[in-house]
């Protein structure tokens, strides 16, 4: 029933953007319209990860993930680029970070191993336009649906500092597959790097902002 109305909510919404106008309304509309899609990434992370199917959740549970990750686990820990690993069950644990994700987003090992995805990553709360968890959520669907890497568009998803508040941060992510000797999905492999000094920079700003041919939304 929960997913139902979510669905509801996203088509309501879409609907009404179409057709506002006035500048305030829309911006009201299309922050309804991302909080629906935000619910709706979550209760299906939780109730069916980014798993495609039941038979492939099944020969996913039979494949050799250990010797996946024994395969490539000490260039893993040892890249200075950030990494994440993902369980596609439902859930979307954490099975592992390195260093330097830790580094990237004030988070230590210890603290995120075997924790949801989106429990220790929700978006930003005073952000009423923020849209990482559906984003992120729908890339890593289209990946476990290819079976290929999704290279996102540089996303806004603001993390909590050591103190818990948000800060804002920009992130150019990367989400692959690990599939076993035999094609079957193991892991999902979150790769990120912070972008948020060049977004920010004049020139980026510059980029971001809408020329007179392409109004905001």
């Amino acid at each position: 029933m929960q997913r139902f109305i979510c669905e509801q909510n996203i088509a309501h919404f879409q609907k009404l953007l179409t057709e506002a106008t006035d500048p305030a309304l829309r911006r009201t509309l299309e922050g309804l319209l991302k909080s629906a899609r935000r619910d709706l990434a979550i209760l299906e992370s939780t109730e069916f990860g980014a798993e495609e199917s039941p038979l492939e959740a099944r020969r996913r549970r039979n494949g050799d993930a250990n010797g996946i990750r024994q395969q490539f686990q000490p260039e893993f820990e040892a890249s200075s680029h950030p990494y994440m690993l993902l369980d596609p069950a439902p859930g979307l644990l954490i099975v592992d970070i390195n260093d330097a994700y830790a580094q990237a987003t004030f988070t230590r090992r210890e603290d995120v191993v075997g924790r949801s995805l989106f429990e220790i990553f929700p978006d930003n709360p005073d952000d009423a336009l923020a849209d990482g968890v559906s984003n992120l959520y729908t890339s890593l669907r289209t990946v476990v649906k290819t079976g290929q890497a999704h290279a996102m568009a540089i996303q806004r998803y603001d993390i909590r500092d050591p103190d818990g508040e948000f800060v804002e941060r920009h992130w150019q992510p990367v989400n692959s597959p690990i599939h076993d000797r035999d094609g079957v999905l193991i892991f999902l492999l979150h790769h990120v790097e912070d972008v948020t000094a060049d977004v920010l920079s004049p020139a980026g700003q510059a980029r971001a902002s809408p020329g007179p041919d392409h109004p905001s939304t």
